[in-house]
């Protein structure tokens, strides 16, 4: 569901992600190439893979918005706007 970029929904946005738009970040990552050779599980991995690194360096802030933009990915997933997996070789 797109939003129209309100100070209130940018601020909120910065809150919980860490980005200004969600939405927007999520069709940077529907247009790259990990998404469309594996699909979104991937890209969820690298993120809590990232989240991962920032606890490791003490940016417990960052690593919590960094998970929450994870969980918008699988919310996504589950909603049926993402793929979850893409098959590889045809098997």
């Amino acid at each position: 569901m797109a939003h129209t970029l309100t100070t209130e929904w940018t601020e909120r946005n910065i809150r919980m992600y860490g980005v200004v738009d969600i939405d927007e970040c999520k069709r940077d990552m529907r247009a790259s190439a990990t998404y469309k050779c594996v699909g979104a599980n991937m890209i969820v991995a690298g993120l809590m893979s990232d989240a991962q690194e920032l606890m490791a360096h003490g940016d417990v802030e960052r690593a919590r918005q960094v998970l929450n933009i994870a969980k918008s990915v699988l919310f996504d997933v589950m909603d049926g706007e993402m793929v979850g997996s893409v098959l590889v070789g045809g098997a």
